[in-house]
């Protein structure tokens, strides 16, 4: 990359994050000017700071992993709105959420914006409602997409609720937008089943284009439960066009039981168990001599892995609010797998605080 594209890229960059910092002072100097509005404004965030140890390389280092931002609320019983931006998402500033929600009847819903798409179970949770410290394959390497676009919802009643929602997104991701135009739109549509018994069953699809070449995925997942017991499993299957890269294979399964806590500045203990496999994978762009390049072909970016996480969260306050997650990690690679720097054996220590 010369010196001029890198320049352009920081200008881009730094606009980008000067644009979604001064929208956010804007709602909240937009709610000074009215009551109403003052009243209906909800400012909330994350924070989540961790020290990790690698056993392998018997090397530490504490890290900010997040440290979100967002205001949201209602203008009338009709139109609502959320912003969120992240100051530390891997140390870089992301603009996450911007996005506003009409909702003319109580079952349908229209949100147009900046927003995670609806697709798989464990990548469109918060870092706040997560289990683990850390994200399962699927929600960070092969299922993980946010998008500028529109979404619909419905909310079905058939004895039990059913959530249909299904949205048309750029493909450009969270910093393209400008200049980004295209004759072809991303798709993503998400049915969640809510059963009796503490049943959830998800389906979803989506389609995404990274670069030249079109990639179907479809995740399916269902998870179960009752008093302090959960259980969770989830399967993705990722396919490539014009047979570029062969498809991807990921699963993502745990189980967690809250042990409540009485008496104690500590509300519940909860021991849990994870096992998540990826295949190799590809992010679906081009690739030639190491550098992205529309010449090239799709290559290996992440290694076929399978991991096993064992842990406990302890929960100073009501679930998701405080909580410290200790977690110790064991990846196994396959004969010719080449570990990231930071996908090794780890012990993790976690304290994440939502408000």
């Amino acid at each position: 990359m010369d010196k001029n594209t890198t320049r352009k890229s920081t200008v881009i960059k730094t606009t980008f994050i000067k644009s979604g910092i001064s929208f956010l002072f804007l709602l909240i100097a937009s709610a000074s000017s009215g009551q109403e509005f003052l009243k209906s404004m909800k400012i909330g965030g994350t924070l989540r700071g961790k020290y990790e140890y690698q056993t392998q390389d018997k090397e530490g280092r504490f890290e900010v992993r997040n440290a979100r931002v967002n205001v949201s609320g209602d203008l009338n019983p009709t139109v609502s709105y959320k912003a969120e931006i992240d100051l530390c998402d891997e140390g870089q500033i992301k603009m996450l959420d911007a996005y506003a929600k009409f909702t003319p009847w109580k079952r349908f819903a229209f949100t147009i914006g900046q927003m995670r798409v609806p697709f798989t179970i464990d990548a469109h949770r918060s870092p706040d409602q997560q289990y683990f410290a850390n994200r399962s394959f699927i929600a960070k390497q092969v299922g993980n997409v946010r998008d500028v676009g529109a979404r619909l919802g419905y909310t079905f009643d058939a004895g039990f609720p059913i959530i249909v929602e299904a949205g048309l997104y750029n493909g450009s991701g969270l910093t393209n937008q400008k200049d980004y135009w295209t004759n072809s739109a991303n798709f993503s549509a998400k049915a969640q089943f809510l059963l009796p018994m503490g049943l959830t069953i998800e389906m979803s699809a989506q389609k995404v284009k990274p670069g030249d070449v079109n990639v179907m995925m479809y995740d399916g997942g269902l998870s179960y439960k009752k008093g302090g017991f959960i259980a969770e499993a989830e399967y993705l299957y990722k396919h490539y066009g014009k047979d570029a890269f062969h498809p991807v294979h990921a699963f993502d399964g745990f189980v967690s039981y809250d042990i409540p806590v009485r008496k104690s500045i500590i509300k519940k203990v909860s021991p849990l168990a994870r096992y998540d496999f990826m295949n190799d994978h590809s992010d679906g762009k081009r690739y030639l001599d190491g550098k992205q390049n529309d010449a090239g072909t799709l290559i290996v970016n992440d290694y076929k892995r399978s991991r096993v996480t064992g842990g406990v969260t302890i929960s100073l306050d009501k679930p998701f609010v405080s909580d410290i997650r200790i977690n110790y990690e064991k990846y196994f690679y396959g004969h010719n797998g080449i570990p990231k720097v930071s996908e090794k054996d780890k012990i993790v220590v976690e304290f994440m605080t939502h408000f």
